[in-house]
């Protein structure tokens, strides 16, 4: 069963019209109750997708809604590697000389950044400082010291 669809009058469509060019929605235009629209909140999003007079282009905040337990996807390195997988395929790389573990340190604010590599057996550490804390930054100080 339908229900009747609501029509606006004209100064009810004036006034839609003009919050939404203030950038409000339609759930605070319901909310504030500056005027009585004479209907919900999902009725006036249901009037800016299906009724000519209203557009729902000019809403703000367009895009899609992310539900509950929505986990991101993006950037993610699909050879990613365990530390267990490095045991097995390098059994003796705890006790090895010449294996270098590399971290780079990003300081208070943005303002630097440190690159430390520390070999394990001989506790050897090198600390490079590169120019920026940008990943080029990184890039070219780590291209420069291996060359």
């Amino acid at each position: 069963m339908w229900c009747k669809e609501k029509n606006f009058t004209s100064e009810q469509t004036q006034y839609i019209k003009e919050c939404v060019a203030k950038g409000w929605t339609p759930d605070v235009m319901i909310g504030r109750g500056e005027k009585d629209l004479g209907c919900s909140m999902s009725t006036l999003y249901r009037r800016f997708k299906d009724s000519p007079l209203f557009e729902v282009t000019t809403l703000p905040m367009q895009g899609k809604r992310k539900p509950n337990r929505h986990k991101e996807t993006r950037g993610r390195q699909a050879d990613k590697r365990t530390l267990d997988d490095r045991k097995k395929a390098y059994p003796a790389y705890e006790s090895e000389s010449g294996h270098l573990e590399g971290d780079t340190i990003i300081g208070k604010n943005l303002m630097s950044a440190v690159i430390t590599f520390a070999e394990r057996v001989s506790k050897l550490i090198i600390a490079l400082e590169p120019p920026g804390h940008k990943a080029k930054h990184i890039e070219e100080t780590l291209n420069n010291w291996l060359n």
